[in-house]
């Protein structure tokens, strides 16, 4: 392996960690009923705006994961071990935290039979521990392999275990409720959007954002412009392999499907080489400074944001102010323009410790 000795730090990295974090603070916090179609998530088959979020973050946690490992030149020990198991079980522990912390507000804080298992951070958490074992215990030779090995079995998963059916006979659904209960799983929809066995194709995700991280730093000549490239020629071809895949694996957010992954993974790859172009080779870095405040103390804000939301909708407090918003906009500009107040929330709140250089690693 030809990895780069450069220590520059990408300024894009983080921008891109960024605009995704608010992405998914804004998403997640439309007031009213009322919304634009590209800021909610599809009913079931269907892309839109909202879609591309949290997939966009498990990219950047791919990528991440290559970074940070570097360190150790990707080999095992107890402290890298441990490293990775500590933060796994924080990330997923303060996830169900979040879970406990709706049933609290709502009154009923020691109604375990229904605390919700999974959720985002969850998701994140159980991919994060296994790409990053992945990248310290095995030839990185074997990561696309791998990625296409777990995207064929999670296929076949689906194609015969009545993955694309909409109700309690996905076997999604079926595994969920079988190992964990009906009261721990998403109440929305008879499939929980961030369940276990859509884990597969999640780790799947974050080992391609792992890979690509592999392509920005696999050559020191011209770089980062080499690695930029390489970049948008994976973009490409995961975009078209993803678009191809649709005709018989149609995208869905939902079950994370193979086709689902690979677009996500392609737009991500463009998305970022774009900004690694503007930012980093051309310079031109001064738009993009408000979104570092959420890309250094990313995982933090969103979990303050979650918080925040529990907050608002618990106390009335949140619809009060939609309200009072919605009397001079129309309904679906009011439900942004809150969603954008709670954004900004968040940034005013992540703003004093950018600047005193307090960066929080969940």
């Amino acid at each position: 392996m030809s990895d780069t000795s450069n220590s520059k730090r990408l300024v894009s990295l983080d921008v891109m960690r960024g605009l995704t974090v608010a992405l998914m603070i804004l998403v997640n916090n439309g007031g009213g009923s009322e919304h634009f179609s590209q800021l909610v998530h599809s009913k079931w088959n269907g892309l839109t705006l909202c879609d591309l979020v949290f997939p966009f973050f498990l990219f950047m946690v791919g990528v991440s994961i290559y970074l940070a490992f570097r360190k150790y030149d990707f080999k095992g020990s107890p402290k890298v071990y441990g490293k990775i198991l500590k933060r796994t079980v924080r990330l997923f522990l303060i996830g169900l935290a979040i879970n406990w912390l709706i049933l609290i507000a709502i009154g009923r804080p020691f109604d375990f039979a229904h605390l919700r298992i999974w959720a985002v951070l969850q998701r994140i958490a159980l991919c994060y521990g296994l790409a990053a074992c992945f990248a310290v215990s095995v030839d990185h030779k074997w990561t696309i392999p791998t990625i296409i090995a777990l995207l064929v079995g999670y296929s076949a998963i689906l194609i015969f275990g009545n993955g694309y059916a909409e109700d309690a006979s996905n076997i999604l659904a079926r595994v969920d409720k079988a190992l964990f209960g009906s009261g721990h799983l998403y109440a929305k929809s008879p499939v929980d959007p961030e369940g276990l066995l859509g884990t597969i194709s999640g780790v799947a995700h974050t080992l391609i954002g792992f890979y690509c991280g592999k392509l920005l730093c696999s050559s020191s000549e011209n770089y980062p412009k080499s690695g930029t490239l390489k970049l948008v020629y994976a973009g490409i071809a995961l975009t078209i392999v993803g678009y191809a895949l649709q005709f018989f694996l149609p995208l869905n957010k939902r079950i994370w499907s193979p086709s689902y992954v690979c677009v996500s993974c392609g737009y991500a790859a463009l998305l970022l080489s774009m900004m690694m172009y503007i930012i980093d080779i051309k310079g031109h870095s001064k738009w993009a400074k408000p979104f570092l405040v959420f890309g250094m103390n990313a995982l933090f804000l969103y979990v303050l944001s979650d918080v925040l939301s529990i907050f608002l909708g618990t106390s009335g407090a949140g619809d009060a102010i939609y309200n009072l918003i919605a009397t001079a906009l129309p309904a679906k500009a009011a439900s942004l323009a809150y969603a954008i107040l709670v954004t900004l929330t968040c940034w005013a709140i992540g703003y004093p410790l950018y600047r005193k250089k307090i960066f929080i690693k969940l």
